[in-house]
């Protein structure tokens, strides 16, 4: 079967159309962080506004209404949560995680590799992706807080990017 009536393919329609635009809005007055991946939180809200999408546009028991509700709300708890973050040491241990030292100097962090179930190989295509062809120019790997792994080339100068990251 294709479609039970044309009322439900109406209704998607147009609660389609609705529901986009708003999502749209609400994005755009909660500003470019409410879609950056910068930590798993912020992932995870990305994630919860698809899948609210989703529910509203193909399931008949959620109101538009409820639906724009929930995208304000997914949105303003992501705000509260990023003032509390910088305003708060303690809530910001609490919701975010450090970055990570997998590499420096020429060596592996094994135990730290283990720690955070990163493998050689995985690092290796990261630093073939960011264009270094020897591990000998490679200063460090930092397995960020979105899950990325940031390759920082050789200098001659300290690394002080890496003041923050976890060794």
């Amino acid at each position: 079967m294709l479609f039970d009536d044309f009322y439900d393919l109406l209704r998607v329609a147009v609660v389609s159309l609705l529901a986009y635009a708003a999502l749209v809005m609400v994005l755009r007055l909660a500003g470019k962080r409410s879609l950056a991946k910068l930590n798993a939180f912020d992932l995870v809200v990305t994630v919860a506004l698809g899948s609210t999408l989703a529910t509203v546009l193909l399931s008949s028991d959620v109101a538009l209404l409820e639906g724009l509700l929930a995208f304000v709300m997914l949105a303003l708890l992501q705000w509260v949560v990023s003032r509390l973050s910088i305003t708060s040491q303690t809530f910001r241990n609490l919701v975010r995680s450090q970055p990570r030292l997998l590499f420096e100097d020429g060596h592996y962090r094994t135990q730290a590799m283990a720690d955070e179930r990163v493998t050689k190989d995985e690092m290796e295509a990261a630093i073939r992706s960011s264009g270094v062809a020897h591990l000998e120019d490679v200063a460090a790997v930092v397995l960020e807080t979105d899950g990325s792994l940031s390759v920082i080339k050789g200098s001659e100068k300290p690394l002080t990017v890496l003041d923050s990251v976890r060794r």
